[in-house]
């Protein structure tokens, strides 16, 4: 019987977590509105894939436990596991949290030693991405919703068939209207061990696929600009010297008027940029490392 699944989704277990150079706060998605929306889109079954912990699971599955409503739904652990280069990898099935800071060869095998199954998300995004590290994986994300340049789909794709590997879409679900916004179908009874076999035999295929909406990123970016505004302060200041009166000037104007049709336009400015750069990168072989130095002045040049 095949079973719809949610491969890529985060809650609020994940805040903490993310790592010391990304704000604190994650994702305000809680544990019953996660299952409450799961049950509603008529999902099997979800990984929970919070940045680098094992919590939430735990959490999501003793709630589901206390409700019959969502007996329906199977809950599986996960993990979003950010390497020694900032990449990530996803670890399906396991039972222990893997540490941050570990090389990408270490990681797949801690993912073996538990007879899970790793996955490459988002491997071609301009940041967190493993590039061609992906092949190590036994699956590829080619489908994330959070790309919305589109082009790091488009290469991730064109990567995983010219190495036959097993194609997958996740929703990266850090609001609550983009959980589900992937499917992926599983052909396998509703168990971890089925599942999980039969991801690493390519049982599995995507069955849906959509992007974040604006107003989608927008609400993200502003919970996270809410709620770490003392550490975006701190990173501005060590991280972008130069731009620092440009971007604390962009905190004061946000913070005056959160609702200003201007964020829209900066969005929009941001996306067509993000293209320019993501053709350069992904299609033309420009070097990606000068991303990680996150200078706005290089990116704006390397855009132009």
């Amino acid at each position: 019987m095949p079973i719809n699944v949610e491969l890529h989704c985060h809650n609020s277990f994940s805040n903490f977590h993310v790592g010391d150079d990304e704000p604190p706060y994650d994702c305000d998605i809680s544990i019953r509105d996660q299952l409450e929306r799961s049950y509603n889109l008529g999902l099997d079954a979800i990984f929970v894939t919070n940045h680098n912990t094992l919590d939430g699971y735990h959490q999501l599955l003793e709630y589901k436990n206390d409700h019959s409503k969502f007996k329906n739904i199977d809950v599986f652990p996960a993990e979003e596991i950010t390497t020694d280069t900032g990449a990530h990898v996803l670890a399906y099935g396991i039972h222990d949290a893997i540490s941050p800071g570990l090389s990408l060869e270490e990681v797949i095998d801690e993912v073996r030693k538990q007879s899970g199954v790793s996955s490459a998300p988002h491997p071609f995004s301009l940041l967190d991405a493993l590039r061609d590290g992906a092949k190590k994986c036994d699956m590829v994300e080619v489908f994330n919703s959070n790309n919305v340049d589109i082009l790091s789909n488009a290469r991730a794709t064109e990567f995983a068939l010219d190495n036959n590997m097993i194609q997958v879409a996740g929703s990266d679900s850090h609001v609550l209207s983009t959980l589900g916004r992937c499917v992926n179908v599983i052909d396998s009874e509703n168990n971890l061990d089925d599942i999980l076999f039969s991801m690493k035999h390519g049982k599995i295929k995507i069955s849906q696929t959509g992007y974040a909406h604006q107003t989608e990123t927008l609400d993200h970016l502003r919970y996270k600009i809410n709620n770490s505004k003392e550490y975006l302060i701190d990173y501005i200041s060590e991280h972008y010297p130069n731009a620092k009166w440009l971007l604390t000037l962009l905190l004061r104007i946000y913070d005056s008027n959160q609702n200003s049709h201007m964020w829209s336009l900066f969005y929009k400015i941001a996306i067509y940029l993000m293209k320019r750069i993501s053709q350069k990168i992904n299609f033309q072989n420009q070097d990606p490392s000068f991303m990680k130095d996150r200078n706005l002045a290089t990116m704006f040049k390397m855009a132009l």
